[in-house]
């Protein structure tokens, strides 16, 4: 493994998507800090990155509270210069909108936007010093359409988006890449497998066609290329897929 001087900050470092993009930059070289906001769940993800030799740094993070968000991102670029921040929370839930309530709307613009807003500012100001650096989105399908049942998970996503196009117009001139990746297909997960067994039934799993779900690991390899594109061919938004999905 090549050591680099450059630390990832993986904001929302859950099990699936956030682990597998820890794991593939720390395999690469670089110094991973991991937050989420269950810090105690870190443990097995912390270990795995240890015992393949790499180097990480874990955190509990409520990215709603500013002072938190500071702090995280200040620790990783004082570490190591801040090279790639990657926001990755999700906040994914379906109400219909009369039992949409006004805490629900708002907890999830938080956690899917606002966050991401302070995500995004805090490593813009360690970046904008170097004049380099790579800022990363994760976003869904409700990125770019509203669904049924979708409202508060699709206008935070939505404004998400904006906040990401923003701040690629203003900081890419400035040697900042910064890039929204559209994830439209669900992802294999815990989560989604226990969803599936609720709508579908307990023998749905194993009778589940194989390019239904889209491999978290898959969507840290898309991560990768995008922080490996050269300036002059920087891409913004990124869609991926599995191929038998249908779009």
């Amino acid at each position: 493994m090549k050591r680099r001087n450059a630390t990832v900050a993986v904001v929302g470092a859950g099990d699936f998507i956030g682990g597998e993009i820890a794991k593939k930059f720390a395999a690469e070289g670089f110094t991973v800090f991991v937050g989420r906001r269950q810090g105690e769940k870190l443990g097995p993800l912390i270990k795995e990155i240890e015992a393949a030799g790499g180097t990480v740094f874990g955190r509990a993070l409520d990215a709603r509270k500013e002072d938190e968000m500071v702090k995280f991102i200040s620790d990783a670029d004082a570490h190591a210069p801040l090279e790639v921040c990657v926001f990755n929370i999700g906040a994914n839930v379906n109400f219909p909108i009369v039992e949409t309530t006004e805490r629900v709307f708002r907890k999830v613009w938080e956690m899917a936007c606002y966050s991401g807003f302070l995500a995004g500012r805090e490593a813009a100001r360690a970046m904008l010093a170097r004049g380099k650096g790579n800022i990363f989105f994760t976003g869904a399908t409700a990125s770019l359409r509203g669904g049924n049942g979708f409202a508060a998970f699709a206008s935070a996503k939505f404004g998400l988006r904006a906040v990401a196009q923003s701040m690629a117009r203003e900081l890419g001139p400035k040697n900042i890449h910064v890039a929204h990746l559209i994830i439209d297909s669900s992802v294999d997960t815990e989560w989604v497998r226990q969803l599936i067994t609720s709508r579908e039934g307990p023998q749905a799993m194993e009778n589940l066609d194989p390019n239904r779900l889209m491999r978290p690991a898959a969507v840290a390899e898309a991560y990768w290329s995008l922080y490996q594109q050269p300036r002059d061919a920087w891409t913004f938004e990124h869609e991926i897929r599995p191929f038998g999905e249908k779009w």
